[in-house]
């Protein structure tokens, strides 16, 4: 059959044209929502003239756009200028992540120690106010060594929740006077279930505060209410999301397997920045220096937004690694 001007062959031309014009219009809105650029060595390289060192934590702002990154040396913290600076340390050293709560008007830390099996909360200048250990109540753990959590959030109540990943795989709430309320989640596969809950927030963006946790293991974010139920799942087929922070309409999520990527309230992508092609410098903990290229991300394991949505970015390096993703105007 002469199929030349055949009219259902030139609609179905005239279709594929057009959805190819829709998928290029999309693409363009997507690369156009955030676009960022590497600022290259903004951050002093030996803060106090010492190596950054170990870092297996996470970094926080400030409402004064201070720095604060975790790491594993005797330093604990170290608290670096809205410039890049370097400013002082202070705090406990092994925390995992942290954020910053402001009550009454004076700003806190919450932070989680999992290698010493503890929720700490502290003044800004490092001072311990409480610690929360294993809850025997909650009818999960042999002994403290047991409870290994990662993250720690807070909701409006004053409820506490931690993310235990390293341990029981449950996120374990307790009332604002730190009593064990509940636990949930277990460890799995299936949604519901956590495979390392690794990072965790609380999100206000929906208008109903929900918890927002990096599932990390089983590569996605999800929603759980302040109940403890699932809600459902954001984003999946992520590399290991390490950690969470939401500032206005966006939230930023390390991955540890070499990127960060960055969702609007919708839960859409609308950036992914660091991106590194080399698989055997993801997750490398050990990777040498000489090895390293500015812009690219090899561990990702906490990151930040400033007031202007720049990207700040801490990784898993036995060396302490900071980047500074600015964000376009």
């Amino acid at each position: 059959m002469n199929t030349t001007n055949n009219p259902y062959q030139a609609m179905n031309r005239i279709i594929q044209t057009l959805l190819g014009v829709i998928a290029c219009l999309s693409v363009t809105t997507f690369a156009a929502e955030l676009k960022y650029s590497i600022t290259p060595d903004f951050f002093v390289q030996n803060p106090d003239n010492k190596p950054l060192g170990p870092c297996h934590g996470g970094v926080v702002l400030d409402k004064a756009g201070n720095i604060y990154v975790t790491t594993d040396t005797e330093r604990g913290i170290v608290v670096f200028s809205p410039a890049g600076k370097f400013l002082r340390a202070c705090g406990p050293t092994r925390i995992h992540a942290l954020e910053i709560r402001e009550e009454n008007g004076v700003e806190f830390i919450y932070a989680a120690r999992p290698s010493d099996h503890e929720v700490v909360k502290l003044k800004m200048d490092g001072s311990i106010i409480w610690v929360v250990g294993a809850p025997d109540e909650a009818g999960l753990y042999k002994d403290g060594a047991g409870f290994n959590p990662c993250a720690v959030t807070v909701a409006p109540d004053g409820s506490i929740f931690a993310a235990d990943g390293y341990g029981s795989n449950h996120v374990l709430k307790f009332d604002k006077n730190r009593r064990f309320v509940k636990a949930f989640g277990g460890k799995g596969e299936a949604e519901g279930k956590f495979n390392t809950c690794h990072g965790i927030a609380l999100d206000t963006r929906q208008g109903k505060p929900l918890l927002l946790v990096c599932n990390r293991n089983n590569n996605r974010v999800e929603y759980w209410d302040l109940d403890g139920n699932f809600v459902r799942v954001i984003q999946k087929d992520l590399r290991m999301p390490a950690a969470v922070h939401i500032r206005g309409d966006y939230a930023v999520f390390p991955e540890l397997q070499g990127r960060v990527t960055v969702l609007d309230k919708e839960g859409n992508i609308v950036a992914q920045v660091g991106d590194n092609p080399n698989e055997k410098q993801r997750a490398n903990y050990g990777l040498a220096q000489d090895q390293w290229k500015d812009g690219i991300c090899n561990s990702p394991h906490g990151a930040s937004l400033d007031s202007d949505n720049n990207l700040i970015v801490s990784e898993w390096s036995q060396f302490g690694h900071l980047h500074k993703f600015t964000r376009a105007k």
